[in-house]
């Protein structure tokens, strides 16, 4: 059951962090001034909210690790 939790989570992880990579590259396309008008605010904002939401799924993963180890009589 251990194994199958394992293999879903790297099945799951390696297509969810290559979309989100793909889509993050989108998003520098959006860089070319030749085609798009933006200012030192608009960039600002876009990288708070990425990095944000980067944070909040790390701590998701901090507090789980730190869930996991209470002490338990085995």
């Amino acid at each position: 059951m251990k194994r199958d939790k394992r293999e879903k989570f790297i099945e799951l992880t390696e297509k969810r962090v290559t979309k989100t990579l793909d889509s993050i590259r989108l998003i520098g396309n959006l860089s070319d001034k030749r085609y798009y008008d933006y200012d030192e605010k608009d960039i600002k904002q876009v990288f708070n909210a990425l990095s944000n939401e980067i944070q909040a799924a790390k701590n998701r993963f901090n507090d789980a690790v730190k869930k996991n180890k209470d002490f338990k009589i085995k």
